[in-house]
């Protein structure tokens, strides 16, 4: 059985409008967030490094992560994992490809920015 037959993962927790759109959070669309936070976490402790902007960072990875790999870039897992509509490997492969490309592209920049940051430490 999954979440998806359960009846409260539809059930909205808030509703309203913002700039002329109307909005409903479920509980499934929390559950959604959720994974994304705890997939984007997981796959940055396996980089070793942060993303910029901390927690809401993460967040956006992870969701960015899960769209890319279930909506963009189609390819299939053996023994995927689906958690309410999200095959979990899948998301992670597409989170962990996300942050690690990101810190590839942002490296060079960090070292520049620590070894001026150490020079200008040890001169005081």
């Amino acid at each position: 059985m999954t979440l998806l037959s359960f009846p409260l993962s539809d059930l909205v927790i808030m509703t309203g409008d913002v700039l002329g759109y109307h909005i409903q959070i479920t509980i499934g669309t929390l559950i959604v967030w959720s994974l994304a936070l705890i997939i984007s976490l997981v796959a940055e402790f396996l980089v070793g490094w942060r993303l910029p902007y901390g927690i809401l960072g993460a967040f956006i990875t992870g969701l960015l992560g899960i769209w890319l790999t279930t909506e963009v870039w189609h390819f299939t897992l053996p023994l995927d994992f689906v958690f309410h509509d999200i095959p979990l490997l899948k998301a992670f492969v597409g989170v962990l490809a996300l942050v690690t490309l990101w810190h590839l592209i942002t490296f060079p920049l960090w070292r520049k920015r620590s070894q001026r940051s150490r020079r200008l430490a040890s001169a005081r």
